[in-house]
C-alpha cells in the first residue's frame, strides 16, 4: 500500500513559520498558555484534507484510543476512520521580532501523529509591543493578515501587514 502523505512515516514534527511586515512594532507574540491554534489538517493514511478549521490550545488534553496517552488535538479522519493526533511541542513557541526582517521564522512546533498541518488561521489573540514607546497592544486578530492601531504615546500608526505562514517538516 502506498502512503498518500508525502513522508515515509506517520510521525513527524512540523514547524509553523511566519513572516510579516512591521510598522512601529518591535515584537509580535502569542500567549504560550492561552493561545488557540486554528489549523486545517490532512490525514497521512489516506491523504484526505479536512474541510474544517480545528481549534485547540496547550491546555487541551484528549485521550487517545487504546490508552496510548493523550494529545492536545485528536482528529478522526472521516474518510478512512484513522485516529490521528497532534501535540504542541513544549517551550517551542517563539516571539517574532521586527529585527528578523521579512523572512520566514519559526513560531511554534507541532508533534504530529498520522496527520499533517496544511493551513494556519492566525485569529489570535496576539500581542504586540511598540518599538519606540514600549506601548503594548493586545487582543490582536490577524485572520485578515493585517492589523493596525495608533500609538498615542508616540502619536504614530503601528501595524502588522502581509502576515503569511507555512509549515516545514523538521523531523
Amino acid at each position: 500500500m502506498e502512503l498518500q502523505c508525502p513522508y515515509m512515516s506517520y510521525y513527524y514534527v512540523f514547524c509553523l513559520k511566519v513572516k510579516c511586515t512591521f510598522e512601529g512594532v518591535g515584537i509580535l507574540s502569542a500567549d504560550p498558555t492561552d493561545y488557540d491554534w486554528c489549523l486545517k489538517v490532512k490525514c497521512c493514511g489516506c491523504g484526505e484534507e479536512s474541510p474544517n478549521w480545528h481549534t485547540f490550545g496547550v491546555g487541551d488534553s484528549h485521550e487517545l484510543k487504546g490508552g496510548r496517552g493523550s494529545a492536545n488535538f485528536v482528529y478522526k479522519c472521516k474518510f478512512c476512520s484513522r485516529e490521528n493526533s497532534l501535540d504542541i511541542v513544549k517551550d517551542s513557541l517563539k516571539k517574532i521580532e521586527a529585527s528578523q526582517g521579512e523572512k520566514f521564522v519559526p513560531l511554534v512546533k507541532f508533534d504530529c501523529r498520522g496527520l499533517e498541518p496544511i493551513f494556519f488561521l492566525p485569529k489570535g489573540p496576539w500581542q504586540a509591543e511598540s518599538v519606540t514607546s514600549g506601548s503594548k497592544f493586545g487582543d490582536i486578530d490577524l485572520s485578515d493578515n493585517d492589523w493596525a492601531d495608533y500609538d498615542t504615546k508616540e502619536q504614530e500608526t503601528v501595524g502588522i501587514y502581509d502576515f503569511t505562514s507555512q509549515f516545514e517538516r523538521v523531523k
